[in-house]
């Protein structure tokens, strides 16, 4: 229920809703080791000196819209491009590039840096997708085929009992799959009948005799790369998980001779668990209706919770009940005999709003909403604080620094503007600089003209540039909407400058040294009961340079 401003708690020269207020002084504040008075001196002055200049790029917007539209008014019909160029040049729309540069970005985890996997988008406001989210680092590859399109026939019926024909195609796929990324010296996994680890290598009994009871009469074959086992769980005899990696990313062989599936199984595999979703991005923006006071701090209510290791959300299923939890890291015993960790959770950035939104969560001394990305920016940095400064160490963000996706920046002068006030923010929580790194949504036509540009803007900071083609047709269609009607959406997708910005994304980000520090990443796949289209076309976004490529569940980052 929206507060009534009467009910707003006055804190200097501002006023607060009181359940954000409730948050902010009994949770966050106090969670994140901040000094109240310094908070709200801090959240003031944030207001007072950068809200003007969030409002002052906002009108530069609206003039050189308004300078576009009178344009296009003036010259009627087909465009003559290097007409057009020389006025966005001289309008300052279209700015001059600077020398060649590389990004100074560091303390960065190896998802985002040198690990190429899904990256997963979920809305903040809802604890249970979250939870789902952040656990959706690891995935059944089973579950994933059986449970969807992707074998090529459709989805199960649904409440069908298990059907043993389409188990048998789900293994004799990600058999496949096996042999493909982890090939045997000989062979193939679909004739494995045991695992075994011998002096620290994987050996594969394929059969011999064709009866597959794997009673030692089969031929012993290596992996074709021996440096793919990466560890296991339990003797090395009768292993209950052989963990495979391929191209950084880890593949767990799950056995137990025991199990429904696994007795059916002629090597005692019930399933194969792969590192799915590596990174996530907890979106307080694009997906979610955060407005109020109660919105916002529900959406910093469990991204504090997510990074301070105590979100949990009851959930019923049937007839059964239990509480989601954040999953606990994995261990193995590498291949050397020495103990293994990973990571049992994907690593997790936070989406802010643009500078367009304001909030009546929080309203200044004349009454004003104040840029609700001013309030993002300082709230969830101080949240992310507390998992820094856990004691003995950051367990979510592990490499010191915390990940920020900004949306919808216009041009380089707005993210010079997201790099002064993450400045400033530093300076509030008492955190080193540069701990904020920063997401760029390449989704605005000025941003993608300016890349180049925007980069260097924050080249100490950048972590990632991304491509959307939904909001990114949009502000096309809304920066020319004077120059004549569009093609249809389908249409779209194969027009010339649709590919040209893609491949620019990646240029740039690869020109300004992106590779090996952050992600050159790709845009939704918005079908998620689609999954055999999705295997069968988003691999393009791989193809064309993507490091990561976003998914809309945890289904998909398996599959993806």
């Amino acid at each position: 229920m929206t507060s009534s401003i009467s009910e707003f708690i006055t804190e200097g020269d501002l006023r607060v809703d009181p359940e954000l207020h409730r948050f902010l002084v009994e949770e966050a504040v106090p969670a994140a080791g901040v000094d109240p008075d310094r908070f709200w001196s801090g959240l003031t002055e944030l207001v007072e000196r950068f809200g003007p200049e969030n409002a002052a790029l906002l009108e530069r917007r609206h003039e050189l819209q308004a300078a576009i539209d009178a344009w296009h008014r003036d010259h009627p019909g087909p465009i003559d491009g290097s007409q057009y160029r020389t006025f966005l040049e001289e309008i300052g729309y279209l700015l001059p590039e600077g020398p060649s540069f590389t990004v100074e970005t560091d303390r960065i985890d190896p998802e985002l840096s040198t690990i190429a996997g899904p990256q997963l988008v979920v809305p903040l406001t809802n604890a249970r997708y979250a939870l789902n989210a952040a656990n959706a680092r690891w995935g059944s590859l089973y579950d994933a085929l059986y449970g969807t399109d992707a074998l090529g026939d459709g989805p199960p019926p649904a409440g069908q009992p298990y059907d043993p024909e389409r188990g048998a195609r789900v293994i004799a796929w990600a058999r496949s799959f096996l042999d493909d990324v982890v090939p045997l010296e000989r062979g193939s996994h679909h004739d494995a009948v045991r695992y075994v680890i011998v002096d620290g290598r994987l050996l594969v009994e394929v059969a011999g005799d064709g009866d597959g009871d794997g009673d030692g009469d089969g031929e012993m074959v290596g992996l074709a790369d021996a440096a793919a086992l990466a560890g296991s769980v339990g003797h090395d005899d009768d292993p209950t998980v052989v963990l495979l990696v391929h191209h950084g990313l880890h593949i767990e062989l799950q056995i137990d001779r025991t199990h429904p599936v696994g007795a059916t199984d002629r090597a005692g595999v019930f399933d194969v668990v792969l590192e799915s979703a590596v990174t996530v991005i907890m979106d307080g923006e694009d997906s979610v209706a955060a407005v109020d006071g109660a919105d916002k701090a529900l959406v910093y209510h469990n991204w504090l919770g997510l990074l301070r290791g105590d979100l949990n959300e009851p959930v019923t299923k049937g007839d059964s009940s239990f509480v989601r939890r954040l999953e606990e890291d994995r261990t193995y015993l590498a291949a050397d005999g020495s103990p293994k960790t990973l990571p049992g959770l994907a690593s997790m950035l936070i989406r802010n709003v643009g500078h367009l939104m304001t909030t009546p969560a929080v309203v200044d001394g004349r009454g004003n909403e104040v840029p609700e990305g001013l309030l993002d920016a300082l709230v969830t940095v101080m949240c992310a604080a507390v998992d820094l400064r856990r004691p003995g160490g950051a367990h979510h963000l592990r490499a010191g620094s915390i990940y920020v996706v900004k949306p919808k920046m216009h041009g380089p002068d707005e993210v010079a503007f997201a790099d002064a006030v993450f400045t400033f923010v530093e300076e509030v929580v008492g955190l080193p600089p540069n701990t904020v790194k920063l997401g760029v949504m390449d989704e605005e036509r000025r941003t993608t003209l300016n890349l180049h540009e925007c980069i260097r803007a924050a080249r100490h900071r950048v972590v990632f540039i991304n491509t959307g083609f939904l909001d990114r047709t949009g502000d096309e269609m809304r920066t020319s909407m004077a120059a004549g009607p569009f093609v249809r959406k389908a249409d779209m997708k194969s027009e010339r400058w649709i590919a040209a910005y893609e491949d620019w994304n990646v240029d740039v980000g690869l020109a300004c040294g992106l590779a090996g520090t952050g992600q050159i990443g790709k845009g939704m796949w918005a079908a998620p009961d689609r999954m055999e289209a999705m295997l069968a076309e988003k691999v393009g976004h791989p193809e064309a340079g993507a490091t990561c490529a976003w998914v809309p569940s945890p289904t998909a980052a398996t599959l993806h």
